[in-house]
């Protein structure tokens, strides 16, 4: 479960109150989340197939500039021509995949139905490094093209936190327990 400054930190990131919330999966270097795991079906029902989903607005900007130069055409090029690379991302896929029904199975909801999509386009498709990063981040070593957008992406944290700086220290002081 997330805790009161966290989901604060995360409504302060999004702009909204966030929905569906498991869990904090991924901190940024300044202490606040950057990645949270939701549920795989809102309250309600609504299916909701993003487990991990980016909430860093610094970090969300940079990766946007990195799909607007068009880094995603050129991994969906390599993916129709790279048998191993092709491997490895569906192997992303489907521990996404996995990891989602775990999270319905642990919350004592259905499962999404079989097809439903994973995130970011994966297993045939880059659509999305948003959510190919948050995998990463929240999983590392699981996302072949999460990987390889983090290691172009600039430290967008460098600046500073994206949220008030209460919200920051509270998840610090959390973390140094």
């Amino acid at each position: 479960m997330i805790d009161e400054h966290d989901e604060a930190a995360v409504a302060a990131q999004l702009g909204r109150p966030p929905r569906g919330v498991r869990r904090v999966a991924h901190r940024c270097p300044c202490g606040a989340p950057a990645v949270i795991e939701t549920a795989p079906r809102l309250p309600g029902g609504t299916p909701f197939p993003t487990l991990f989903y980016l909430t860093c607005p610094k970090a969300a900007s940079a990766i946007g500039t990195l799909e607007g130069g068009g880094m995603m055409r050129e991994m969906q090029a390599r993916l129709a021509d790279d048998p191993d690379l092709r491997a490895a991302y569906t192997a992303a896929h489907e521990d996404y995949l996995r990891r989602r029904d775990e999270a319905a199975r642990d919350e004592g909801v259905e499962p999404l139905p079989p097809g439903t999509q994973s995130a970011g386009g994966m297993p045939e498709r880059v659509k999305c490094l948003h959510a190919l990063v948050a995998h990463e981040l929240a999983v590392p070593g699981a996302n072949p093209f999460g990987r390889e957008a983090l290691d172009a992406l600039p430290d967008w944290w460098r600046s500073g936190s994206c949220v008030p700086a209460d919200s920051t220290a509270a998840s610090r002081t959390r973390e140094a327990r």
